[in-house]
């Protein structure tokens, strides 16, 4: 995988290249001497005609050089050299639609459509920038260097692209946290919007992750690095960003290859229009050359081009900024026209660790004293069960007991002369009906359930479970209000995905799946309800991921499932998926808002030219507003919620 650092540099280049290319000072300083030059040639007299000519010849080329050279003849040559045929680009009609009204004596026309032209193709190339630079941001957030701690304790300044892993770090209050890694002392609040989206700070101590690009608020701290360079979180988010550019939604890649086509027959039946209307209509030949460069203006599709540019583009980065990102605008489309969805159970719809959802002890027994044993015996436990167990108990006296971990039977340990032991139902032998009765309960809501016994008597219970996550039951109900099945994907037992599913009202639920079978299901759903989504964290999710129409990974999930999905929610926040599906529904509505609109303008513009009600500047000037309004049409989604 090729360094960061070395990918950062390169697409700074190309940015500034592109940059360069449509703002750079000379075609904007040419664009301005022509406009000087027609305003002169404006208030020349009468007398002056051939200098005012000349002049007004002289602003054409200077104010179009960029945009009809450069782009319609340069990128036509180019492109018809690759293609091995001949595909021109649409800026070469209003190239040729100036030379002919310059032609046939109309300079001023010429000249007007050309400053027209230009000038509306660099506001829009301002406005598409506007979105692209929003995603180009990123890269200016990739840090650069660190500071390294030296074996004697000293610290030195060195490029991240050196370090490894292993690697001692010190990073300063405000500074921004180089790489991936881990805090091994002091503690801090982090900004990790780069990398979540959530602009609450979040508190850090020691044995903590810290995510590269993320900046470190008021404390100090030392930290151990983690991952090379090219791995971090921060690389990969670069690395989306980077493919979502050249991966374009169907309308786009329809207009792209329609474009060339279309110029195409335009540059055939302009011609033929002009030889045969003096015959059709009784035009005279300067009638029917000038009524043919009007048609050329109007037939021109330069709103068309633009009707995804800017749409996609708002798109991508708006979801950037949320802690969204794409591999393409395609897959977003297709999110918007899912017809069915797919989630996996653990980390995905759940938390993914086990949480104590209830307890009961016997009435005989004071509760607070059990709990203080009960948390002294999952002390010396590092089951995830135990984990949960100290999360949701708090001791308030602190006991000292040796704790034996005796396999099938669970935890046990001596405390003033009584055993106590906890461990799972069908290691105890004599138990009360009320004891097994809210076991019963319990497990066929899909909790794990485990008893506490003392002297092997049974004297009270704890159910635990993996809960729903924060957003999972809103995003269910968001789908299922869309008409789209859902499904609930799990290698679990069908007693505990059947439980989710009924927390969450999901439609349908295919439980005890191995890793293997998901891609197949996917296939089934494909076949059964049309283009699928799936939604999952885990390396066993992959190849489901894969195989779905548009795969969704949890940004908390591995690597793997995170490198083979199509979108990745960022913060492990399914609401994002909700905001996912509404905007890539808006970005689907307003492209074709935009096409048909477009092609509306052009439609209007050949019928009043054929009519003889329009001349070049008129048409120019709708022609390009109607550019610009598609442009600005699709900028709205920058902000669209």
């Amino acid at each position: 995988m090729e360094n960061i650092q070395e990918q950062q540099s390169q697409e700074k280049e190309k940015h500034n290249h592109n940059h360069d290319h449509y703002h750079g000072k000379m075609p904007i300083v040419l664009y301005f001497i022509g406009l000087a030059l027609a305003i002169v040639s404006l208030f020349l007299s009468d007398e002056y005609q051939t200098v005012k000519n000349i002049m007004f010849s002289l602003a054409t080329i200077s104010a179009g050089y960029h945009v009809i050279i450069l782009e319609g003849l340069g990128e036509t040559i180019e492109n018809t050299k690759t293609n091995n045929k001949f595909t021109p680009n649409s800026h070469i009609l209003m190239g040729l639609a100036a030379i002919g009204a310059s032609a046939i004596g109309n300079f001023w026309e010429g000249t007007l459509l050309i400053l027209i032209f230009s000038g509306a193709h660099f506001l829009e190339d301002y406005a598409e920038g506007r979105s692209k630079r929003e995603i180009t941001k990123l890269l200016e957030m990739n840090p650069t260097t660190a500071r390294l701690i030296l074996p004697d304790g000293n610290t030195k300044i060195v490029d991240v692209s050196e370090l490894t892993v292993g690697d001692q770090l010190q990073v300063l209050n405000g500074d921004q946290v180089p790489i991936d890694g881990v805090i091994l002392s002091g503690s801090t609040s982090i900004d990790e919007s780069s990398i979540n989206g959530e602009s609450i700070p979040n508190e850090k101590t020691k044995g903590d992750t810290v995510f590269g690009s993320t900046i470190n608020g008021t404390g100090t701290f030392t930290m151990e690095v983690t991952k090379e360079n090219e791995d971090t979180v921060f690389s990969k988010i670069l690395q989306l960003v980077n493919q979502n550019q050249d991966n374009q939604t169907k309308a786009a890649s329809i207009i792209q290859k329609f474009e060339p086509k279309y110029v195409t027959v335009v540059l055939i039946a302009i011609p033929l229009f002009v030889l045969l209307a003096p015959a059709l209509f009784d035009w005279t030949w300067a009638q029917s050359i000038y009524r043919g460069l009007v048609l050329l203006v109007a037939a021109s599709p330069c709103a068309l081009a633009a009707a995804t540019v800017s749409v996609t583009l708002s798109t991508t980065s708006n979801l950037a900024k949320n802690g969204v990102l794409s591999k393409g605008s395609s897959y977003l489309s297709q999110l918007a026209d899912t017809q069915a969805i797919a989630f996996d159970k653990t980390g995905t719809l759940t938390k993914g660790k086990p949480e104590v959802t209830n307890y009961h002890f016997a009435d005989s027994v004071n509760v607070e004293n059990m709990i203080d044993i009960v948390v002294a015996l999952e002390k010396e436990s590092n089951h995830p069960l135990a984990d949960a167990i100290l999360r949701k108990f708090e001791q308030k006296n602190q006991l000292t007991i040796e704790v034996e971990n005796q396999i099938g039977k669970g935890l046990t340990g001596d405390y003033n002369g009584k055993n106590y032991r906890i461990g799972k139902p069908t290691s105890f032998n004599e138990v009360a009906d009320e004891y097994i009765r809210l076991n019963n309960e319990w497990a066929s809501e899909g909790k794990t359930v485990v008893y506490v016994a003392e002297d092997e008597n049974v004297i009270g219970l704890i159910a635990l479970m993996d809960v729903p996550s924060e957003h999972a039951k809103d995003t269910i109900k968001y789908f299922k209000e869309q008409g789209i099945h859902t499904t609930l994907i799990t290698g679990d037992s069908e007693m505990t995905g059947k439980a989710v599913a009924e927390q969450l009202e999901i439609d349908e639920v295919i439980a005890n799946v191995m890793p293997e079978d998901k891609s197949r299901i996917i296939d089934e759903q494909k076949e059964k309800y049309g283009l699928t989504a799936m939604v999952g964290d885990g390396v066993n999710d992959a190849p489901a991921l894969v195989n779905a129409n548009v795969g969704i990974a949890m940004g908390d999930g591995t690597d793997v499932a995170v490198e083979v999905s199509d979108l990745v929610l960022m913060q492990n926040d399914l609401s994002k998926l909700v905001q996912s599906h509404n905007i890539s529904t808006k970005m689907n509505r307003v492209i074709w808002q935009n096409i048909i609109f477009s092609m509306a303008v052009v439609a209007f513009l050949i019928v009043v030219s054929l009519l003889g009600l329009t001349d070049i500047a008129i048409s120019v000037i709708i022609h390009e507003g109607s550019t610009l309004v598609v442009i600005l049409n699709g900028l709205r989604l920058l902000k669209s919620n």
